[in-house]
């Protein structure tokens, strides 16, 4: 060693040594590095009250130990605990010191025997990381009391370390199902930037994201790194995360602490581990105003029956040499000045209690007893045996092996990584009514217990940030994007995390029923989305129906027509003895007159729902009945054709074309079109469909025509009748009777005509109801057109101008009347 050797705080000798790291203050004074002298040792600051106090019932247990009749009853055991101040460097210093001692062999030379057969400590995990290191090629076990990182667990790298606490791994994933069981899916992330935080901090990262929490911020600082903790401050003053997780060692979070109080960082609900969520230093008015309501994992309080006294009287009264000799009488030759800082508490015992690392090192004490009593073969009558010698790898093969329990009921043992079983209490930041700052246990993690039973928080009993118990009113919401209510779906936003997302309703005849859906579900054919899009509901069925307004009103022209053509065929049956009726064959025009009342009848079978009897019906009766209807219109325009030609002199015409051949002619004409019919129903009659296609809504309920040939059959042989009957209407229009019937039947089927060309487009392009709507339209304007063209001309006549109803004036032999 060059230079001074590091002394231990506290020691004595013993049969057997323990060695120890403690950070007993927290604040390092580095000496001049000027390389003009020698330089100085280290000197250390500021007392840190927790590792003090683990310091003391290190060598209460010892002590406790010593006094045992059945635990190692002839050996006594000894100490040597340094101060690593927090740092690095110290540190190192210390382990040189332990692994060393303070004497050098015969020629300076090393006696390849280590003062120490075990060490306890450190209390961090990179200061365990450096002791571990240093200490394992020379086989010295290593037991420590709180460093948790997950690293310590590779026993390839550090064979012969162990430790009285848990990895980091199970508080790394039960930081991250408390947040998940609070429901926020939106968090910062700080940690110390040491192997202790980066590792703790980098599980916590992993399972947040399995379990579909977003981590807005993820930064780390060291305690020496000032200008980075101001960037973590500024980070955290400008997100939007109000849940932090602070994975942050005991002294950094005494900086954060600070810095957050300065810049009155308030209202977050900090998310804590286990090496300063309980610590008392760190809970007072003004840390309170910042964290109050904090949340976070900590060790098991267990309370050791004795320590309480032994740490204000018996310690200072044996331990400490400066209270019971006078003057320079210390082993190492040191001042008094050296405990002036730690003399304070003496007489200081509120702490103690709270101390929830005091029974790892207790069991960590007892653990190394235990396996060295296993190797001095000790027995309770006869005692240890003398004079073996103890090498440290065999200490590390009976720690292996030790199982026990301690006086408050603990059992102690070492997994395959060297760690004990996790167990943690959930604590909570609370102010009680008398104004005291207390740890409130809310739950526990348990990693013993079975999956579904080893985390547990009781909400009910939890103060949030802000330090106010309003039940769950006031439990902080952290969440980038609010949950996506049922009918929307979840949409990323880009370059975003998956927790950033907008809630994007579903399309139309699309569903989500559930909160924060990927996917929008389609609904079956038949169904369609109700207006929340939460739910698939049957679509509409849509018909033309007799209760609607366009039903009512087609309905309405259909009897008008009827009640028009009745009134019309009684008006006529009561002249039927005048010229005017018998004039070009009463009884065409009756039957005409049925036909219409017939035509005007068929379009109410177009109204309704459609069954399969109404729609073979619906084609069929409105083919039939126009044929017979145009039939009856062609013979009477035939009749007029051959009556003019029967004056002519020499012709007898009118014997081939006489009442028998009228009636065959209509007749004929109309078998014409019945067949067409039967062929059609037989072959490919019409039938109700529900028309899915033109509404994506609704369900057109209609009538498929089958086979669309039959249909245009129908409508061809009507429209064929049609054309021919304007025809002969149209040359018949000049003949010189007074009374000429043939302009009338000309342009009843101008009008019939013109109806029916301009149906077939309108029936094309028209959607769902609209399309039986045009077809009853047609029927009804080409009946009345009809009904009007024809018979209103001998109903004025009848009714209005009398006189002209004479045999005379119908046959042109009567002048004209002069005004």
């Amino acid at each position: 060693m060059m230079g001074d050797p590091k002394y231990p705080l506290i020691s004595k000798n013993g049969d057997i040594i323990i060695g120890a790291l403690f950070p007993v203050h927290s604040t390092e004074k580095l000496p001049s590095f000027k390389f003009t002298k020698k330089p100085q040792p280290l000197s250390c600051s500021s007392v840190n009250l927790r590792d003090f106090r683990l310091a003391q019932i290190m060598i209460f247990a010892i002590e406790e130990i010593n006094r045992s009749e059945s635990l190692l009853p002839n050996v006594s055991i000894g100490y040597r605990i340094y101060d690593t101040c927090g740092s690095r460097l110290s540190t190192m210093s210390a382990i040189m010191g332990l692994m060393n001692g303070q004497e050098f062999g015969a020629e300076d030379r090393c006696t390849a025997q280590t003062p120490v057969h075990a060490i306890i400590g450190d209390s961090e995990s990179t200061a365990t990381v450096i002791l571990s290191r240093t200490t394992g090629p020379f086989k010295i076990p290593v037991i420590s009391h709180s460093a948790s990182c997950e690293c310590l667990g590779n026993r390839k790298e550090y064979p012969s370390f162990f430790r009285t606490t848990a990895s980091d791994y199970h508080q790394s994933r039960a930081l991250a199902y408390i947040v998940k069981d609070l429901g926020w899916s939106w968090v910062g992330a700080v940690n110390s930037d040491n192997d202790y935080g980066n590792y703790g901090m980098a599980i916590f990262l992993k399972i947040a994201q399995e379990e579909g929490i977003c981590v807005e911020y993820s930064v780390k600082f060291y305690r020496t790194e000032t200008e980075k903790l101001q960037k973590v401050i500024d980070t955290i003053k400008k997100s939007t995360a109000k849940v932090i997780v602070a994975f942050v060692s005991f002294l950094e979070m005494g900086l954060l602490i600070d810095q957050l109080s300065i810049q009155n960082i308030t209202g977050l609900q900090m998310i804590g581990v286990k090496s300063w969520i309980t610590s008392e230093n760190y809970i007072t008015p003004d840390s309170f105003r910042v964290l109050g309501g904090s949340l976070g994992f900590a060790m098991r309080k267990i309370y050791i029956e004795g320590f309480s006294d032994y740490a204000t009287k018996a310690f200072w009264e044996t331990t400490l040499p400066c209270l019971h000799t006078e003057g320079n009488s210390s082993q190492y030759a040191f001042s008094c000045r050296r405990y002036e800082d730690l003399f304070v508490l003496k007489n200081y015992n509120e702490d103690v209690t709270e101390h929830r690392y005091s029974a790892n090192v207790y069991e960590a004490v007892y653990a190394v007893a235990y396996s060295l009593h296993s190797l001095l073969k000790c027995k309770e009558q006869d005692g240890c045996k003398k004079g073996l010698t103890i090498q440290p790898q065999q200490v590390v093969e009976a720690l292996k092996r030790v199982n026990f329990t301690v006086k408050f009921g603990d059992h102690v043992w070492f997994d395959s990584t060297g760690a004990t079983v996790a167990q943690y209490e959930v604590v909570n930041w609370q102010q009680n009514s008398d104004g005291l700052f207390q740890f409130k246990p809310v739950g526990y993690y348990d990693a013993s217990l079975p999956p579904d039973q080893r985390f547990v928080l009781n909400t009910e009993h939890i103060i949030w940030a802000g330090g106010k118990l309003v039940n769950n009113l006031l439990k902080p919401r952290s969440v980038c994007s609010e949950r996506c209510p049922p009918g929307t779906r979840k949409a990323t936003q880009k370059g975003r995390p998956v927790c950033c997302y907008d809630c994007i309703p579903c399309a139309d005849g699309e569903i989500s029923n559930e909160t924060d859906s990927n996917n929008c579900k389609q609904c079956p054919q038949e169904y369609w989305s109700n207006g929340e899009k939460n739910k698939c509901v049957l679509k509409a069925v849509e018909f033309l129906s007799f209760t609607e307004v366009m039903g009512i009103v087609l309905v309405f022209f259909s009897l008008f027509g009827v009640g028009l053509t009745v009134l019309v065929a009684i008006l006529f049956y009561s002249k039927k003895d005048t010229p005017i009726v018998k004039a070009n064959n009463s009884e065409l025009s009756f039957l005409l007159l049925f036909s219409l009342t017939l035509c005007f009848l068929c379009s109410l079978t177009f109204i309704g729902r459609p069954t399969e009897w109404s729609c073979m019906l619906r084609h069929t009766a409105f083919g039939i009945t126009f044929v017979l209807c145009i039939s009856c219109v062609l013979g009477k325009t035939i009749v007029v054709l051959m009556a003019f030609n029967a004056t002519l002199p020499g012709s007898d015409v009118m014997k081939w074309f006489g009442p028998a051949q009228q009636r065959l002619s209509v007749l004929t004409f109309t078998l014409i079109q019945v067949l067409i019919c039967v062929l059609w129903l037989t072959t490919s009659p019409p039938f109700p469909y529900k028309n899915m296609k033109y509404y994506k809504e609704k369900i057109i309920l209609e009538c498929s025509l089958g086979s669309t040939i039959g249909f245009w059959a129908v409508l061809g042989y009507i429209g064929l009748l049609a054309v021919l009957c304007f025809i002969l209407a149209f040359l018949a229009r000049t003949l010189p009777d007074n009374f000429n019937e043939a302009k009338f039947i000309t342009f009843s089927m101008i009008i019939f005509c013109a109806v029916w060309i301009t149906f077939i487009p309108a029936y094309v392009s028209s959607p769902g109801k609209f399309t039986v709507a045009v077809e009853i339209f047609a029927i009804l304007a080409s009946s009345i057109g009809l009904l009007f063209c024809i018979f209103a001309p001998k109903c004025y006549i009848m009714l209005c101008k009398p006189e002209q109803n004479t045999k005379q004036h119908v046959m042109g032999k009567t002048p004209p009347i002069e005004n």
